[in-house]
Parts: C-alpha cells; structure tokens; sequence
C-alpha cells in the first residue's frame, strides 16, 4: 500500500507550526510544507478553504484536512506508526493535556509576544524594543514557570517518562523565551524545568526545526 502523503501548512516563525514539525519528525512522518504567512497582504485566500481563520498551522493528509494545533499533533499521533506520544495512565495523558492548555492560555502571549517578539524578533527586523512590554512580559511570565516547574513530572520529560505531545508544545515557546537574555535569566530560577530544557533541547527535532533569525 503507498505511503500516504502530508501536507504541512507552516509558517517559519510560527511556533505553532513549529510544533507540528516537531512532531512529525518524531513519529517519523513524511510530509511537504507549503509555507504560508498569514499576516501577508498577498497571503493565498484559497488558504481560507483549508483555514477559515487564515492562520497556522493546517495539514492535509490526502483528502483530510484539519486545523488547530493540538487536534493535529493527537491526530498525527494515532493516526501514524511510529513511538507514541501520549502517555500510557490517564492522569499522565490529563497532566499532558493540562500543560498544554496552560501554555496556550497564560505562556504564549507573555514568553513569546512580549518577551521574544520584543526583545529579540522586533530588533532582528529593525524594530525598537518596547522596554515597558518586555517588562510586563518577564513579569508575566514569572507564574507561567512556577506552575509548569509545580506540575513537571519528576520522571524526566514533561507529563511521564517518556517524551510526549506536552513535551513539543512547549519547547518552541519556551526556546523563544530563552533567546531573550533577561528570559534566560529569569528561567534559571526553576531547576526543574532547566533539567528538563537540558534534556529536551540537544534532540534533533528541536534543532532542525528552530528558526534563523535575521542577523
């Protein structure tokens, strides 16, 4: 039987495409990317079709397509041979979807759009710093880490033993956070979640899929 195909719909500097990416390369998935940014005038409006939202990431897997990240990176998961990534007990794979759920609600806006996006993308575009939005997101960001560092499961990855979907759900986001100096900083104050970044960030689906940045 042929290999089904996938098709990614990413943006580079999305990190929620990147955890797409980083979960297809886990389970060891082929896929082809159609890069889509969606904040460009000329972005494709036959996009709208496979997202109404016109954001990312969407995947087609022949003639199945779906959007919004978490329903992708579970779809990918069973739907595909390959090491799984979702714990065995319930209360690790609820631990694995909590984590999710508090980095979408309360983590992305202060680490990555305020913190990364101020410190780091904006001046990489020749942007100024906005020093009271950086200040705000470093602030913010404070009881993001001290809940994932309460909840991080002393076993070694995220939510259990092994690597799971929490795992590449918040390495994008937790990477950007961490390019800022004063994230860095502010990052050392939480042993748990620097062994856990120690461990996770060397595999190579973190780094083949981590962004170049303008010089």
């Amino acid at each position: 039987m042929p290999e089904k195909n996938v098709e990614l719909f990413s943006f580079k500097f999305s990190v929620y495409a990147r955890i797409a990416r980083i979960v297809l390369l886990e389970k060891g998935i082929a896929f082809e990317t159609q890069e889509i940014n969606p904040f460009a005038e000329d972005a494709p409006a036959s996009y709208l079709d496979i997202h109404p939202f016109m954001r990312v990431p969407a995947i087609r897997h022949d003639d199945f397509t779906l959007y919004e990240t978490s329903a992708i990176t579970t779809y990918l998961d069973e739907a595909f041979e390959g090491p799984s990534l979702q714990p065995e007990t319930p209360a690790e794979r609820a631990r694995m979807r909590q984590v999710m759920a508090i980095i979408d609600s309360y983590g992305y806006w202060p680490l990555v759009r305020k913190v990364f996006s101020e410190r780091v993308f904006s001046p990489a575009f020749g942007e100024e710093t906005d020093k009271a939005i950086l200040s705000e997101g470093l602030e913010e960001s404070a009881p993001v880490l001290a809940a994932l560092e309460k909840l991080l499961s002393d076993k070694g990855y995220i939510a259990a033993a092994s690597y799971s979907l929490a795992d590449a759900h918040i390495i994008p986001m937790i990477d950007y956070f961490l390019m800022a100096p004063e994230g860095a900083v502010l990052f050392k104050n939480y042993p748990k979640l620097v062994r856990w970044w120690d461990r996770v960030k060397e595999r190579q689906s973190t780094i083949s899929t981590r962004p170049h940045l303008p010089t």
